[in-house]
Formats: structure tokens, sequence, C-alpha cells
């Protein structure tokens, strides 16, 4: 009799699924919804399901889910518990979406279902429950490994992707996520047609929520936390500075916000310095990375911190610029590049290294630069980029930077990073 009924369910679902795709009937998101999962996809677009229900970004109307994703509708799926997408560098699953129904997960990539799924959750999954009511992943760095969060009703469980081992917490502070979402580095439960931002590690909520959805994550007729807010000129914005940390996150620092300039997000988002590194409360001259810390410095002062699980500053900071590079301040920018020990501080129209491995630390060379009014500087991979105002130059290397006489062709700094508009 169960499994009649539960047939009988299916059968009627899919006929409501087809008959509302005949009539022609979706779903208006703006009307308030709780979604049943939010997920990014492998190129960062981010999909936001309810029932058969789809969007694609936080723009744009419905569509039914079996368009994008075709091969659930031959599994009769009208919906989706959970659904998160796989972040975890050194397997082949990396950037694959998993949705869970019931006690049976799918995985998918390019939009494709992968051969032998769907499969049973604790096959995949070991002592992750079924009937999930949220999934989200979390990276290392942010959580303490490579992870992802369960939810269901007020337990979570955080799984290591690396070696399976599952911690289970219960945070009946944090309401009933329907669906959860990882949006440039901050976790976010969504219940209702409202959400809540909360730690990934401990589950605390800071700042005042919940919060509508429809006036951050998606656009709707009368809502928007921005109200007439336009984004300034491009002319009339430079960075503070810029960097990439240890793990490969750049971020940019204009005046008292940064962001964090991901690649594969949606698009870029100013958010206070203090809400990531609370002790920084009135903007940067300078920042650097090395070893696992992230240096942060404003007038004499040098702020270090600990990368990890977010970033905890380190006792005894922050301490003057005297003290840990023996240098004065202030300083124009600084800079260290991948797998070098040396940080390069600019002063002025002037270059200074300084020796990260030597006790006490100190200057080690000077030179005078050819370019002047420097705001920010990043070395990578691709070599050194020079920011000044709304443009920038690259140079081969910190050496090309210190000896040549002749500026390159400037070129204009992406509006992505600075926040503006042309």
């Amino acid at each position: 009799m169960r499994l009649l009924s539960k047939t009988l369910f299916l059968c009627l679902a899919l006929s409501l699924t087809k008959a509302a795709e005949h009539s022609g009937s979706l779903l208006d998101r703006c009307d308030g919804i709780e979604f049943d999962a939010i997920v990014p996809d492998e190129n960062g677009v981010t999909y936001f399901f309810k029932d058969n229900h789809l969007w694609r970004g936080f723009t744009g109307s419905a569509h039914f889910f079996n368009h994008t994703f075709k091969e659930l509708d031959d599994h009769h799926i009208g919906h989706i518990d959970a659904a998160f997408r796989m972040h975890n560098p050194d397997s082949e699953d990396h950037d694959h979406i998993y949705f869970f129904l019931d006690d049976k997960v799918f995985s998918y990539y390019n939009h494709t279902l992968e051969e032998g799924y769907p499969k049973e959750i604790n096959k995949v999954f070991k002592e992750i429950p079924s009937h999930l009511d949220a999934a989200v992943e979390c990276p290392k760095g942010e959580c303490v490994t490579d992870s992802v969060l369960f939810f269901k009703g007020h337990v979570v469980y955080t799984y290591d992707i690396s070696t399976k081992v599952v911690k289970e917490k219960t945070w009946d502070h944090l309401p009933v996520c329907t669906s959860a979402y990882r949006w440039l580095e901050h976790h976010y439960c969504f219940h209702g047609n409202s959400f809540t931002r909360f730690n990934p590690v401990t589950g605390v909520v800071e700042g005042t929520y919940p919060k509508d959805a429809r006036n951050y994550f998606m656009m709707c007729p009368g809502f928007g936390h921005g109200g007439n807010y336009q984004p300034p000129k491009c002319s009339d914005v430079k960075l503070d500075a810029i960097t990439t940390d240890d793990e490969g996150k750049p971020y940019a620092f204009i005046g008292s916000n940064y962001m964090h300039l991901n690649p594969k997000g949606p698009h870029r988002h100013p958010f206070p310095i203090i809400r990531k590194w609370k002790e920084v409360t009135e903007g940067v001259d300078a920042v650097f990375s090395y070893t696992d810390k992230l240096y942060m410095i404003k007038g004499e002062q040098v702020y270090i911190y600990k990368s990890g699980a977010g970033y905890t500053l380190i006792e005894g900071y922050p301490k003057t610029l005297k003290e840990e590079l023996g240098i004065d301040g202030p300083i124009t920018a600084s800079f260290v590049c991948p797998s070098e020990h040396t940080v390069h501080i600019i002063q002025g129209s002037k270059m200074m290294d300084v020796d990260l491995t030597a006790t006490p630390r100190a200057v080690t060379s000077e030179v005078p630069l050819s370019i002047s009014d420097i705001d920010a500087v990043l070395c990578d991979a691709d070599g050194v980029k020079v920011y000044k105002g709304s443009q920038y130059y690259e140079y081969a290397s910190p050496m090309v930077l210190a000896v040549s006489r002749i500026a390159p062709v400037p070129q204009n700094v992406p509006r992505e990073i600075l926040g503006c508009q042309d």
C-alpha cells in the first residue's frame, strides 16, 4: 500500500509538472519564496530552486529545472531537498554539483548527470542522513579544512572532504535552513523569504538578522538595500591596497571596504574591512601576504593576521613598522612575489627591500623609482602590476620595476576591481 501510494504520488507530481509546463505557469521569486536550494555551477552562475522551478542568476524569470538539468526529469523529481558545489581542488569531483532528494544524491558536471548516479546518500557521504534541509560548501580558510555543511533541522553535520570524518553539532540559535549559500566568502542560511548570515565554524550570527532576501539576492521592484546608490566613476576611484593570500584569494582594499575578487563569483561586492579584520578600523595603506599570514599596514602600525578558519590577529599586535620591518612609516604600498621571502616597500618614489627571514628585519636595499604617486602593487605569476589611479602598469619583475626609466603603456584597471562605472 505504501509503495502504491508513493507511485501514485510520483505520477501525480509528474502530471502536475507537465500541466504547469504546458500552461506556462511559472513562479515569481519576487512574491517571496522559501527556496529549496541555492547553488553555483562550475562557472560561478548561481541557481535558485523551488519545487520544479529554477532561476539562473540574480535577475530574470523562472524556468523549469528539467530544461537545464535534463536527467532530473527521468527520475520524476518534482523538487530537490538540498544542493552544493564541491570544493576540493585536489580531486576529480571539484566543482561538481550534488543534488539531494530523500535518500538519493545526484552528481552533475557541466549540467550533465554523472554515470552511475543517482546513488544512496550514505554510499557517497557516509554518516550523512537522508531527507536533508540544506547543504553548502566551506573551503579551507573559512572552515578548518575543505568541508561540506549538511543541515537537518537544527543539527549541522560538518563533513571533512579529505578524511570523510563527520562532526555533528546542534545550532538551536540558527533558524531551520531550507537552503544554504556561500557568497563572497560568507555563509547564509535561507529560511522563508529571509536569510541569516552565520559563521560556518561556530554557527554564531553576527549583525542584525534575518533580512529579506529580495533586498540582496535578486532584483525585485520596490526592493534593494542600495537605495538610489550609484557607483562612482572609475576616474574618481583608486586602490589603497591589493594582495593575494596564501590560499590564492585575491583582495582589493578601497577606503573602509574590501572586495574578494573571485574570478568565478557572480559579481564583486564591497564589505567593511572590520567585518573580516575587526581591529583594522580606519582602512589600510598597504597589505601583503607571507607564510599563511596577512600583514595589514596603516600609518605606523602593522597588524598581522593568521589565516585559517577566518583571520585571527596574532597576540601582541599591532606593532610599529619600525619594530616589525625596521622602517619608519607611513608607506605607500607593499608586495611579496610568490615563493619569495622579500617584501618590497614603496614609500613615495623609492622602493625598499626587507628580508622577511632575517632577525631583526631591516632594509637590505633601496632604489629610486621612475614612477611616482603609486597607490598599490600586486605581484603574481604574471609579473608586477603597479596601480596608479584608474590605471595600472605591468612590469616583468621587481628588478625590472627598479631599473626601468620609462613607464610601460598604462592600462585601465577593470571596473570590477574598483567597484565603479565608466
